[in-house]
């Protein structure tokens, strides 16, 4: 792999990962109602199921989707259902305090659901078929993989404790040391968090059939 596709592959693994979609929606949402310690399964579910998906179908998952198209239909419409039952939860679910609820996301739920979570799929075929060349498979094997569950930590890392920051407007005292430009936005944040996880689950369902 030379320099230059190494940089792309940066570049478009990191937009891919840092931006939203069901992975980091869930980690945030996690984050908020949980705590970051009951987020860790969905963190590490995350940091190693890309990367395991990439592998399938770098090793032979590729082959299928080839000879088999349709089975890339089957899995989006799987992963739109599962996604709009997690939007349907997520929104049901009400903010609480009691951070010792059981975050019911386990780390093998998260690992496989990366095989059903379109936006994880496409970006995975994309990576194997653009960045993967056949006369280095094995040397550029490892570094995307390498590289993709650094990127894949930092990014998951990053929402769930971008979720845990919303905490911030559940608490009238850590409000009260902030200028209210910033508090009014934060408290109604907090008061509407899962629904707005929730609707941004939905919306990037819509936008994946765009």
């Amino acid at each position: 792999m030379i320099h230059s596709d190494l940089i792309a592959f940066i570049l478009f693994c990191s937009a891919a990962a840092f931006s939203p979609g069901p992975n980091n929606f869930m980690a945030s949402y996690s984050a908020f109602n949980f705590g970051i310690k009951k987020t860790l399964p969905i963190i590490y579910g995350v940091t190693f199921g890309f990367p395991l998906l990439i592998i399938c179908i770098n090793f032979g998952l590729s082959i299928i989707f080839k000879k088999y198209p349709d089975i890339q239909n089957i899995i989006t419409v799987a992963g739109t259902i599962f996604l709009v039952y997690m939007a349907y939860k997520i929104a049901t679910t009400k903010n609480t305090q009691n951070k010792e609820s059981k975050n019911p996301a386990t780390f093998v739920n998260i690992v496989l659901f990366q095989f059903i979570n379109p936006k994880a799929v496409i970006c995975a075929a994309f990576i194997t078929s653009t960045f993967i060349s056949q006369e280095n498979f094995v040397k550029d094997s490892i570094i995307i993989i390498l590289l993709a569950i650094i990127i894949s930590f930092l990014s998951i890392v990053t929402w769930s404790l971008l979720g845990k920051y919303m905490t911030i407007g559940e608490s009238e005292k850590k409000l009260s040391n902030l200028p209210i430009i910033l508090s009014l936005p934060l408290k109604i944040i907090a008061k509407n968090f899962n629904f707005l996880m929730s609707g941004m689950l939905i919306l990037t369902i819509i936008i994946l059939y765009l």
